[in-house]
């Protein structure tokens, strides 16, 4: 076991942050925290790091209790936070030189760990530029080679994607899959639930400091009450067949609006054949049709009642 937090509870005056939160995280894993912003993530991350006093529990890494001065710990973590944290006066390769040596004193070392975490997250042309100058999506490859360049074996990543371009997004996901084909236990926080799906091994959803539920990603979606999720393109549909449908035994939910149909079916079969059969028999015309299973919003949404991405 690489990472335990057993308990933790952290409140600010009446707000309890985190509510009895644990969680364990293998080594090699890619384990995720998801939730809407307000949820713990962060404050989970900073009780992790001793960087935040809390209430009660105990948090243990690589074997050893966590506590703010335990520096042999610390020393193999990596952190990257959601906000960049980079100096506009350093270029590039400055930038990672200094985080690195941090931990790295030998100074050919040094150089060589920040040439692989310079081709590792694919800047090597922009690292004679100062930070200004890159874009929001370089910039966050900056700060991941800064949070990993000292080669830690815990990475910790606290929304890396937020605000990026689809191209750096996905150049930084698949940084990401790489670190853990080298071995290296992974910490993901988001609230990108598409980025969980494709990283991690496992995952914990949270809201309001509580574990909602904690398993792979399928293990959740398995917990959905709901089978197949269908979109048809529907002009017109009379409010009477709209009430047979939403009656229909196997619908658990019903929704239409500007000519689309949006259907929740349970987890029986063949309801496509017995829709499509009864739209037949009502003269409905459907312009479109899809159907997908549920995601992993869906889940959050049945279990809480809330979008995932909500703020609230």
């Amino acid at each position: 076991m690489i990472v335990q937090l057993n308990n933790i509870v952290k409140r600010y005056d009446d707000l309890v942050a985190l509510d009895h939160f644990s969680m364990s995280v293998n080594q090699g894993e890619i384990y995720g925290l998801l939730g809407p912003n307000g949820s713990g993530k962060t404050t989970a991350i900073n009780c992790m790091l001793a960087l935040l006093n809390y209430d009660s529990g105990d948090v243990t890494i690589f074997g050893e209790k966590m506590h703010p001065r335990n520096y042999d710990v610390k020393k193999r973590i990596g952190l990257v936070m959601q906000d960049i944290g980079v100096f506009d006066e350093l270029t590039v390769y400055e930038n990672i030189d200094y985080f690195c040596g941090l931990y790295i004193s030998d100074k050919e070392t040094r150089k060589q760990y920040v040439d692989d975490a310079i081709e590792f997250v694919g800047i090597d042309e922009f690292r004679k530029f100062r930070p200004r100058k890159l874009s929001g999506g370089l910039l966050r490859r900056l700060n991941l080679a800064c949070g990993i360049a000292h080669k830690p074996d815990l990475i910790i990543l606290d929304e890396p994607t937020v605000a990026v371009d689809p191209q750096s997004r996905n150049k930084i996901l698949e940084n990401i899959k790489n670190l853990a084909k080298y071995g290296k236990t992974i910490i993901y926080t988001t609230h990108y639930m598409e980025e969980v799906e494709y990283l991690c091994d496992r995952l914990t959803i949270l809201d309001r400091g509580k574990e909602i539920v904690t398993g792979t990603s399928e293990e959740i979606k398995a917990m959905s009450s709901h089978g197949e999720i269908m979109t048809l393109e529907v002009f017109d549909l009379d409010p009477e067949i709209q009430t047979e449908i939403r009656e229909m035994t196997e619908v658990l939910q019903f929704n239409y609006e500007a000519n689309k149909a949006v259907i929740h079916f349970d987890k029986g079969d063949h309801h496509l054949l017995k829709l499509l059969t009864f739209l037949e028999q009502h003269d409905v015309d459907v312009i479109n049709l899809s159907i997908k299973q549920p995601t992993l919003n869906d889940v959050f949404l049945e279990i809480t009642g809330k979008e995932l991405r909500d703020n609230a």
